[in-house]
């Protein structure tokens, strides 16, 4: 049996698989089929088989068995890769010859085209795909491949973690035939499924709770996962598939909506990841229930400081705060109130701010913002507004905003008020894009210069994409800062950078330090501190012999600090 998974890519509230990310999905579905017997496991991503469309739809047609993993729940802007397409999935789908299997959250929820609009439902992809994974698509694949596609059951679930680990073990390997293997790739790490919130329903919008009650697996099958993909070459590691990394084996989990955390038992599964994985280079987390933190204070402080300890920095706590309205928060049942997430923000940046290793803050809160929920008004977009201007009076730290339009999928408590939402949604488009240049332009721009300031030295930035003249790169980690450099570097490669200014979006650096012999012209004029005289007088003064040479002939100025011959 020959098995080719072709990865479309996922984002969800729990989990994300865009490159340089991958996510379980794919690993699962290999460890499947390894368990299974298969033969042959390629692995295969979107933008790898784009670049010969016609050729890899033939090539598809090769294997017995081809399993797409697909769907957007959370869109967002990728500078990894580009999520696959409507159009390209069905193309996968007329593929004639293999058992075709659809996975991910496109079998279960629908495709989400973009925020503010409603799903195409999974019913969509019947007549395409032999299978359509309702259910966990890596146990469809084993007993497919173990017991024929008449005994599959499309909507067969695991029952407890005992298989999951055995085929993440297995699956492990799959890391070397993503094409980020060996440069920047990062793996999702599942703690547990669906939310502690399943006891009241969640969040109105949330597809996190149509994963049943929370099913947590245990410290020593992730940490046997980590083995594996440590062994397998992998070193960057993110703890992102759970709706709440503080209530992993929490007290009372399943039983209350926001139960008490247990320090404990996540010192034993971070001090196990990096006994597993000495030599790691990322350890970072995802989501995080700003309730959680607010109700429960002194086990939060306890938990943010044993990932200052064990993790790496440049992690992010991303909080689900959704609305600044507390009327919308009561409508659809979310998670915390304002003074809450205020609370929350303001725990983070007390006890992760300091400044790690690679330039960058342990741990910092970030905020995301759901707009267009019932309930909604010209007012909530103030308020919104408010809350984020708090925070800056505050003084408070915030690695960053996520602002999206809610996007509606069957398995939402939405989907029967999908089409009056929807055209909610268009009415409210021109207040949401109002908000929205408002955080970028005034929060996040300042929020930028208290967390990195000029001079600050940022370790080990991986060079990603050409853009116009320049090169766009990031750490490795959750939602890492992006920086544009105004020079073309090779890509492929880490570097150390300074930051000389700041966006709304993305810092502006130099490559650290500057070599003022070679540097262009364009990338000495951001030095801090200079001059266009001394700027003039280095230009045309080139070569020198040293930095007292340097300083002789151009002058003292704070831009010594960050160049070098």
């Amino acid at each position: 049996m020959r098995v080719v998974i072709v990865d479309g890519y996922t984002d969800e509230p729990a989990g994300l698989g865009v490159p340089p990310y991958l996510d379980v999905y794919p690993r699962y579905v290999a460890g499947a089929a390894d368990y299974a017997g298969a033969d042959e496991i390629r692995y295969f991503t979107i933008d790898q088989l784009r670049d010969s469309w016609a050729n890899s739809l033939k090539e598809l047609a090769s294997y017995d068995v081809v399993v797409l993993i697909a769907g957007i729940t959370t869109p967002g802007k990728y500078l990894g890769g580009t999520p696959i397409g409507l159009e390209e999935i069905l193309d996968i789908g007329r593929v004639e010859g293999p058992v075709k299997i659809l996975g991910g959250p496109v079998a279960k929820f629908g495709y989400g085209i973009e925020g503010g609009s409603v799903a195409v439902p999974p019913s969509k992809f019947r007549r395409y795909y032999d299978v359509v994974a309702t259910g966990d698509v890596d146990l469809v694949v084993y007993r497919l491949l173990k017991e024929g596609v008449e005994r599959v059951w499309p909507s067969e679930t695991h029952e407890g973690f005992g298989l999951v680990d055995e085929f993440a073990r297995r699956g492990a390997k799959i890391a070397a035939q993503h094409p980020n293997y060996g440069r920047n790739l990062i793996v999702e790490l599942e703690t547990y499924r669906s939310c502690p919130r399943f006891v009241s329903g969640g969040c109105s919008f949330c597809t996190t709770v149509a994963y049943g009650p929370v099913a947590t697996r245990s410290a020593e099958g992730i940490v046997r996962e980590v083995e594996a993909l440590y062994k397998a070459g992998v070193v960057h590691f993110r703890l992102g598939r759970q709706a709440d990394f503080y209530t992993y084996m929490a007290h009372d989990i399943g039983r209350e909506d926001f139960p008490r955390p247990n320090p404990s038992a996540i010192e034993r599964l971070l001090a196990g990841v990096r006994n597993a994985a000495p030599g790691l280079k990322t350890l970072h987390v995802d989501n995080v229930n700003p309730g959680t933190v607010a109700r429960w204070k002194a086990e939060s402080i306890e938990v943010t400081k044993l990932l200052a300890k064990y993790g790496t920095p440049g992690n992010v706590a991303a909080m689900g705060v959704e609305t600044a309205d507390p009327r919308v928060v009561k409508i659809n049942n979310l998670k915390v109130s304002p003074e809450e997430a205020l609370e929350a923000v303001e725990l983070f940046t007390k006890y992760g701010s300091q400044r790690g290793y690679n330039g960058m803050p342990y741990i910092l809160a970030g905020i995301n913002f759901v707009a267009g929920l019932p309930g909604e008004t010209a007012e909530t977009y103030q308020r919104n507004i408010e809350f984020l201007s708090e925070i800056l009076r505050r003084g408070l730290l915030v690695r960053r905003v996520n602002i999206r339009q809610v996007l509606i999928f069957p398995t939402s408590r939405l989907w029967p008020s999908a089409k009056k939402l929807a055209r909610r949604l268009r009415e409210q488009k021109r207040r949401f894009l109002l908000f929205k240049r408002w955080a970028r332009e005034v929060f996040d721009r300042e929020m930028l210069r208290r967390i990195v300031p000029r001079g600050t030295v940022l370790r080990e930035v991986y060079t990603e994409t050409h853009y116009h003249g320049g090169t766009y790169a990031r750490q490795v980690g959750s939602y890492p800062l992006l920086t544009y450099l105004p020079t073309r570097l090779q890509l492929g490669r880490y570097i150390d950078v300074v930051v000389v200014d700041h966006g709304s979006r993305s810092v502006l650096a130099l490559p650290y330090p500057v070599n003022v012999n070679t540097a262009e012209k364009r990338v000495l004029r951001y030095l801090p501190g200079i001059t266009s005289d001394k700027l003039r007088r280095l230009v045309t003064g080139r070569p020198f012999r040293d930095l007292e040479d340097v300083k002789t002939r151009v002058g003292d100025g704070e831009f010594l600090n960050y160049v070098s011959l």
